[in-house]
């Protein structure tokens, strides 16, 4: 077993805030009251944060209306009712009803693929008399999307929002969701525009006149020293966004690598195992153990709780400054206050899950490490994931169950050829607005929407995503903890025996080539 981590924050190194005064008064909260607001993605990870926090704490808002693409058989509100099923709403249904938020959420029948948004003349003109604010969250986040897919939903999806924008008759703000990883050939990204990769217009005629085949055979050549589809088309999204400056209270927002809930209202919540929750979960069942990676670099990671936050104090900020006197492009980052290396991630993970949430089902004991020489760990995942996923396998063949480890390090080899990228670089993002925005906000609002680090417990949180994954991803109990603790000691004395027996049979090889001859 490892040792508890020292990477600690002491209480020194955090924030503060001080007594909240009566007489503050929630100035974010009232900048939202009365008003109706438009948001795409909001059946997304982040999107769902946003609507729930939005209700939460901004209760006097009069409508969200949600995009939701149509499904057969579905009425789009509905599908809004089964968005509410999740525990992620059970504090805002206690505090505000269930009833009242769903009058006040209403779903929009549409789709960014669709020309115009597939909305009906109806619901444009409901948009065009009511909405002042706009939330554009609605993207591919697969990093292997095809070119044309994602050009489709990332960069053409964001032309008909803005289109829409330009009809709507009392907007007073527009945020594009983009991300702080969209211009990685900038190694230190400032609050600023940048130059996209091609003419976004030239790329979305070209992938409309061509066909999936076509553009496929051209992607590599198309993305250039670009790793995915994702970073690519986002950069062209913003582009579109930055031509509309002088049209519209647009902004552009760049959240980094938005990972669960720290705070509120659910400690370690997420609904997918992208990001450092996958690494946490297949390091926890054994079938990761080693990883090609700089164990020095670091990534930036934001919690969506804080990435929400920090959007609705944008919005406050140049809803009531108005965008001309305001920065148009905000980063929402976290490594100029913390930065947790791939070293200690791996560290605090492992710790968590071997001493306080184990998971059911462990394949393999956790363990490996990461590896600054490729070959290196490809020689340790042929020995130490592919083997062992072979052997397994071949012994659930034997005993007629179907095989299920070599398709699961398939879907790993995959992931890592997109996370070995990220995991090598280094980037460095300026947060100055940030800086700014904490300065202006009272202790009511630091409290309500912080976007800064206090009483930050990395154990704990580690913690908690892991009891979320456990509970809401894997669908694994709570009472089944001492099982699982008593099933890895087993897997530990495997472990052992396993890497014993190849300790000797290499000793054994070598004493038979240099000494028994």
């Amino acid at each position: 077993m490892t040792a508890k981590p020292k990477f600690v924050y002491e209480k020194d190194d955090l924030g503060t805030i001080g007594e909240v005064d009566d007489n503050e008064v929630d100035r974010i909260a009232e900048c939202f009251k009365g008003r109706s607001l438009f948001i795409t993605g909001g059946t997304g990870f982040l999107g769902k944060v946003l609507v729930e926090k939005l209700l939460r704490s901004c209760g006097g808002l009069k409508r969200i209306y949600l995009l939701i693409r149509p499904k057969k058989g579905k009425d789009p509100q509905e599908r809004i009712k089964d968005i509410f099923q999740n525990v992620l709403f059970d504090q805002v249904k206690q505090l505000r009803g269930e009833e009242h938020i769903l009058q006040q959420v209403v779903a929009i029948a549409g789709d960014v693929l669709s020309p115009g948004l597939g909305i009906s003349e109806k619901d444009l003109e409901t948009l065009r008399q009511e909405v002042s604010i706009v939330y554009h969250c609605a993207a591919t986040v697969r990093f292997d999307e095809p070119l044309r897919n994602a050009v489709f939903m990332n960069t053409r999806g964001t032309k008909y929002m803005l289109d829409l924008a330009q009809t709507l008759k009392h907007l007073d703000f527009f945020a594009y969701c983009s991300t702080a990883y969209c211009h990685l050939h900038v190694k230190t990204l400032y609050e600023k525009p940048y130059d996209p990769p091609a003419n976004p217009h030239k790329v979305m005629q070209a992938c409309e006149w061509l066909t999936d085949d076509e553009v496929a055979t051209i992607e590599r050549k198309v993305l250039g020293d670009i790793p995915n589809t994702y970073a690519y088309t986002k950069s062209l999204a913003e582009a579109l966004v930055v031509e509309k400056f002088d049209q519209l209270p647009a902004v552009i927002l760049r959240p980094s690598i938005v990972i669960p809930i720290w705070k509120e209202p659910i400690p370690g919540w997420t609904d997918n195992i992208n990001g450092p929750t996958g690494l946490l979960i297949g390091a926890g069942k054994g079938v990761i153990r080693t990883m090609y990676c700089n164990s020095s670099g670091y990534g930036d990671f934001l919690p969506v709780d804080v990435a929400v936050n920090g959007i609705l104090v944008a919005s406050w900020r140049n809803i009531t400054a108005g965008t001309d006197t305001t920065n148009r492009v905000a980063h929402m980052t976290s490594s100029n206050d913390i930065k947790v290396s791939w070293a200690e991630i791996i560290e605090l993970g492992r710790w968590v899950i071997e001493n306080k949430v184990p998971l059911n089902g462990v394949a393999w004991y956790p363990g490996g490490s990461m590896k600054s020489n490729y070959w290196v760990h490809f020689v340790c995942m042929v020995l130490f994931q592919w083997m062992p996923a072979l052997f397994v396998d071949a012994l659930l063949w034997v005993l007629r169950y179907p095989p299920v480890l070599c398709r699961v390090q398939n879907r790993i080899y995959k992931g890592f050829e997109v996370f070995e990228y990220y995991a090598n670089n280094v980037w460095n993002f300026d947060n100055t607005e940030a800086v700014k925005l904490r300065k202006l906000m009272n202790n009511k609002e630091r409290r309500t929407y912080v976007i800064e680090k206090i009483e930050l417990d990395l154990i704990d949180y580690f913690t908690n995503c892991v009891l979320c994954a456990r509970r809401l991803i894997l669908k694994e109990s709570d009472e089944s903890i001492p099982a699982a603790r008593r099933h890895m000691k087993v897997m530990w004395v495997v472990d052992k025996v396993y890497k014993g027996i190849w300790i000797f049979g290499i000793l054994y090889m070598l004493y038979r080539c240099f000494f028994a001859g």
